[in-house]
């Protein structure tokens, strides 16, 4: 893999992954509609996830710090009652739960049908027609207007759902957190809280993702270390900024542009794959 492959594909990488426009999909997709580009490894393909990863816990660093520090004793003066928790560490324990709840599902439902979805990612033509899906998910959630439940309103069925959704977007095109945040809007969340979720949600996932593709990342040749190492910093840095952008979008215009998008890229994608 060149220096310039790498590039390209993180930064489509860092644009497309927090974007809810299928990460996975344009990197099906880009390799096959430019002649003599190489389809990536699975493996780089995680490598690129883990630098959205490093995106996405450097942008809900806050949100992260409170749910750990939910977990720890509260500091008081050894001469006062011990007191309650508060109704914020509460929720941020239970959003935990529900966390691990979704990524159980993910989990379990990836490894049974691992090689399956694997073999998804050889066909730009499925990518396509699951971006198609994708759009319509995210113009229906633009249309739900009751949703007002905030991360202290998520019970077990949120987690259960919202895992299901997630082991769904490993098929490429079904876009992960546009999905997520879509089903979150679905459940009645609110749309930044939905979106959050959505995030720490994937952390997990990316981070089980790498370990699985552990063995295969160490195996890569020594001579490629500068384009993974470029692919990576490509993939977080442009992460980083397509999550401001997200959260922007989803308070002024909503989901709905990006389902457009969907729709465009994909049908276009399968007029020019009709006529290659």
């Amino acid at each position: 893999m060149t220096l310039m492959e790498a590039v390209i594909l993180g930064i489509v990488q860092g644009l497309t992954e927090p974007l809810p426009v299928s990460s996975s999909a344009h990197l099906v997709i880009v390799p096959s509609l430019i002649p003599g580009f190489r389809q990536p490894s699975v493996a780089f393909d995680v490598l690129l996830h883990l630098g959205t990863l490093v995106a996405v816990v450097f942008f809900l660093r806050r949100e992260i710090a409170e749910i750990i520090a939910s977990f720890l004793p509260e500091k008081e003066p050894s001469a006062s009652p011990r007191r309650h928790p508060s109704m914020e560490k509460s929720a941020n324990r239970r959003l935990a739960l529900w966390i691990v709840v979704a990524t159980f599902l993910t989990g379990m439902i990836g490894l049974l049908f691992r090689e399956r979805i694997e073999s998804l990612f050889e066909s730009a033509a499925t990518a396509s027609c699951m971006l198609l899906i994708t759009g319509i998910l995210l113009f229906l959630s633009d249309r739900v207007k009751m949703n007002r439940r905030g991360k202290e309103e998520m019970n077990l069925a949120d987690g259960i759902v919202l895992g299901l959704v997630q082991a769904a977007a490993l098929i490429p095109g079904i876009s992960r957190s546009g999905s997520t945040i879509a089903f979150g809007i679905f459940r009645g969340l609110e749309r930044k809280t939905a979106a959050k979720v959505s995030f720490l949600m994937s952390i997990p996932a990316i981070a089980g993702a790498a370990l699985l593709k552990a063995a295969d990342l160490i195996r890569f040749p020594v001579n490629d270390l500068p384009a993974l190492g470029a692919g990576f910093l490509a993939a977080a840095v442009t992460g980083f900024l397509s999550l401001k952008l997200l959260f922007v979008a989803i308070n002024k215009t909503g989901l709905a542009p990006f389902a457009w998008y969907c729709w465009i890229f994909g049908t276009a994608t399968l007029i020019l794959l009709g006529l290659g």
